[in-house]
């Protein structure tokens, strides 16, 4: 996400390296009073915009960004570069949100915006095509997703070093996509591209790294190759224990995942201890509504329901749900994952009126959020 911009500096320093957003709306506060006229509030409000998407607070965080772009608009011309960082900024909430629809018009302004002011091999180019390439691939529309970020690629070939960091987040990207499409090993080729180099330009340690592990071993796991899927997943940890904090979320999400290959060997008391080492991080990490400890939630339920303690599992998925309804948009695909899941703990229960009534309100979600040829169609 790009930033704009002297206050930067003094914001990141308060809210990103220390994480200490009470103390950042002070300072917003503060600069706000000091604003001499309206339009030197607009780069605030943006900032404060930012704070909020990082805490998970997305309807507040479009609705600062929509105060700020809306004053830009009546001071910068129509194709100013400034208001395409904007939309891309608005485009990453509505994509965190889920809102993929919406998502989707905002990228492609900045990108339009962005294609008249640079040259066409411009890296800053790749990214916007990235953005747009991410937003297919939640969409499921994997051939247009292919298209976005390989054009993001080229872009990146013709314009940076072979060994530039950049090119190794787009053969993630489409790494990622075909893993989406069940094509595993041409999702491994690109994974394993994208962490040759890293590890020729990054240090060794760095966390970058730990993400390409983190791939590997997802796909690893989805070939049923655990040994290896353990392996990659214990090798990212490691080198995030090393470079990062130890309530860092992205240690969370590494706990997880070697949690998830646990849960397929159908070893759940390793699972769980994952699980919940996962789940202490993002509560120590994360506002309590954060999306983040919804999916852990989900995860840690899904546990209990294999182990057939019921009402733990209930507990755990209606948490989850109750987060994603404080937290997200009431049709985003994340609740579908929740009511299917309670659905499922009542079904083994036998209490089959509630279980249709949940996977019911997931397939409602599942239709108004997807195209109709999205493949989870088929899977409420």
């Amino acid at each position: 996400m790009y930033t704009l911009y002297g206050i930067d500096a003094i914001l990141d320093i308060v809210l990103l390296k220390m994480g200490q957003f009470d103390k950042a709306r002070e300072v917003y506060t503060i600069l706000l009073e000091q604003a001499p006229k309206e339009s030197k509030k607009a780069p605030i409000y943006h900032q404060i915009g930012r704070t909020k998407d990082q805490q998970g607070q997305y309807k507040e965080a479009i609705r600062f960004y929509e105060k700020s772009i809306e004053i830009y608009e009546q001071s910068l011309p129509p194709n100013h570069h400034h208001l395409g960082v904007f939309y891309n900024n608005i485009g990453a909430v509505y994509y965190n949100m889920g809102e993929y629809s919406k998502a989707l018009p905002c990228y492609e302004n900045a990108l339009k915006i962005k294609q008249r002011s640079l040259p066409p091999n411009h890296p800053d180019l790749a990214t916007f095509h990235n953005n747009i390439g991410a937003v297919y691939r939640y969409m499921g529309e994997y051939s247009k997703a292919l298209s976005y970020l390989e054009k993001a690629l080229e872009i990146e070939q013709q314009s940076l070093p072979s060994n530039h960091p950049d090119l190794a987040m787009s053969y993630n990207n489409i790494g990622l996509v075909h893993f989406n499409m069940g094509e595993y090993w041409k999702a491994l080729s690109s994974h394993e591209k994208a962490l040759k180099i890293r590890q020729q330009s990054l240090p060794p340690n760095h966390p970058h790294l730990a993400t390409s592990y983190n791939n590997i071993g997802a796909v690893y796991e989805n070939m049923s190759d655990y040994s290896k899927a353990l392996s990659c997943h214990e090798k990212a940890l490691e080198i995030e224990q090393q470079s990062l904090p130890l309530n860092h979320p992205d240690l969370a999400n590494s706990y997880n995942n070697i949690g998830n290959v646990y849960f397929k060997m159908g070893e759940y008391s390793k699972t769980l201890s994952y699980y919940e080492k996962a789940l202490k991080i993002q509560q120590q990490s994360l506002p309590s509504n954060h999306p983040h400890l919804a999916a852990l939630y989900n995860n840690i339920g899904v546990v209990y329901k294999n182990m057939s303690e019921y009402s733990k599992a209930l507990s755990c998925h209606e948490k989850a749900l109750e987060i994603e309804q404080q937290s997200l948009p009431s049709n985003h695909p994340d609740l579908v994952q929740s009511y299917n899941n309670i659905g499922n703990v009542y079904f083994n229960m036998g209490e089959y009126s509630k279980a249709l009534s949940c996977h019911e309100k997931a397939l409602k979600i599942r239709q108004q959020s997807l195209p109709p040829n999205h493949p989870d169609l088929g899977g409420s």
